[in-house]
């Protein structure tokens, strides 16, 4: 008598064997995924990254109620603490990617080869918002590297594998599926991005590794887990490699900052009750619900109310897929856009560019004897929204983008955008020098810090 399982796997070997189907053929099924990682495994690589931090010391440290009193004071004392986490080489001269988070404000980065050489890395370029980091390997060459995979073509249920160091034990291998595709509505450290979903087990120290198809390519960088105990729940997120490409190549060609292009809109995924209303079948693509004059769209002849569908074909359902399929494109660009405009369906050429620096941002510092010395702030315009990552709906005001001397006592950070000084509001960069003349010592400043009204007031 023949067990369930036994027949299960007997019917399973004889059914025809796709191309994207591994095992490919009966002799290949003794081998599992063996040649797949005897082939990428060597690409993949352990990254040691120290960081110095300074450390307060309080009698209170530690205490759930008292602690929260005494922050910022206290004897500062630096400390070494090390990041563990994993990277891929993408270039035989040695370049490799990883996450941001592994090396942010590394001192010194340390990378271990598979077969146990080591080298001295520097960051060639790093992005919060995209968790990416391209690294160089110093005197590096002739090293194993992996291809990377146009990640659009990546289909939910496909077989992968998740490369890496978790928790320090050594390079493992684990295996699983495209679970899901486009996750964008979660937030992930300071990304704000779109990502391949996998229940290959992911794990701390995971991060920066590969994922990788039967064919050894790079489908994507592993970058996350939601969790609740630390540990994996089957439930990772890796960023697709058409965006690890367009970061690499901008790191090897020497750009110090990662250069998104601009799409001067604010829109917002369709829902049913949207679709019904605009009398569409179902509900799909991104509604346009402001344009700013020289948006790239809006020069295309998109228009407010109007649907974008596609991009370059690729379908978009969500704002940050928008931004995804931009950023991955790159500036300079030529691409089609598909959208519904009046309920007909219309297709437009687009030149993606870079965040104008327009109008003029007219950055200025507070000089004198007065309270806010020391606080440059700047008009707020595209380019400054986009090195500054503001929120995109702020589209005009005054951002503060450097606080010292005097104005450090204020309680100002870098990224807030000024919205009134002692009631009185701040409109251009002039009025900040001009409200902070008042020799008064009561004062209180209205700003906004991470898209929240915040409420700041002290005495002098």
């Amino acid at each position: 008598m023949i067990r369930f399982p036994t027949l299960m796997l007997a019917l399973w070997c004889a059914l025809p064997l796709s191309a994207e189907t591994v095992p490919q053929s009966a002799p290949e099924i003794s081998l599992s995924f063996a040649p797949v990682v005897r082939s990428a495994a060597p690409a993949v690589v352990n990254i040691y990254a120290t960081v110095v931090v300074q450390r307060r010391e309080t009698p209170f440290a530690g205490d759930p109620f008292f602690e929260q009193f005494f922050q910022g004071y206290g004897r500062s004392t630096p400390r070494l603490e090390n990041a563990l986490g994993s990277g891929v080489i993408v270039a035989a001269d040695g370049v490799v990617v990883s996450n941001y988070h592994v090396v942010a404000q590394a001192t010194e980065i340390r990378v271990e080869l598979a077969d146990r050489r080591e080298f001295r890395a520097h960051v060639l370029l790093a992005d919060e918002e995209a968790d990416l980091a391209v690294l160089q390997l110093e005197g590096a060459q002739d090293l194993p590297a992996l291809p990377l995979r146009n990640s659009d073509d990546l289909e939910v249920g496909e077989l992968v594998l998740a490369i890496g160091n978790p928790f320090g034990v050594g390079q493992t291998v684990s295996s699983g599926i495209i679970s899901g595709l486009g996750r964008s509505t979660l937030s992930i450290g300071a990304g704000r991005g779109y990502f391949i979903q996998t229940d290959a087990a992911i794990n701390p120290g995971n991060s920066g590794g590969a994922l990788v198809d039967v064919r050894g390519q790079l489908v994507g960088i592993n970058t996350a887990i939601l969790t609740k105990g630390g540990g994996s729940n089957g439930i990772g997120f890796a960023i697709p490699a058409n965006l690890v490409q367009n970061f690499m190549d901008q790191a090897v060609a020497g750009e110090t900052r990662f250069q998104r292009p601009w799409a001067g809109i604010v829109g917002q995924a369709m829902d049913a009750g949207m679709a019904e209303a605009m009398g569409l079948p179902r509900p799909e693509g991104v509604v346009v619900s402001d344009l700013h004059p020289e948006s790239p769209f809006k020069a295309a002849g998109l228009a407010v109310g109007d649907v974008i569908l596609a991009l370059e074909g690729e379908l978009t359902d969500s704002p940050q897929e928008v931004m995804f399929r931009l950023a991955a494109m790159g500036i300079g660009r030529d691409v089609t856009v598909r959208f519904l405009h009046q309920g007909s369906p219309k297709e437009a050429r687009l030149t993606l560019v870079a965040p104008p620096d327009s109008p003029p941002r007219a950055e200025q510092r507070v000089k004198g004897d007065v309270v806010l010395r020391g606080l440059s702030v700047a008009r707020i315009n595209p380019a400054v929204t986009a090195e500054m990552d503001l929120p995109s709906e702020v589209t005009e005001g005054v951002v503060v983008t450097g606080v010292d001397d005097l104005a450090a006592a204020s309680g100002l950070r870098r990224g807030d955008i000024l919205l009134a000084i002692n009631g009185a509001r701040v409109q251009q960069p002039g009025d900040v020098a001009a409200l902070a003349q008042p020799t008064q010592r009561r004062w209180s400043i209205e700003v906004l810090r991470g898209g929240r009204p915040l409420l700041l007031r002290f005495r002098i």
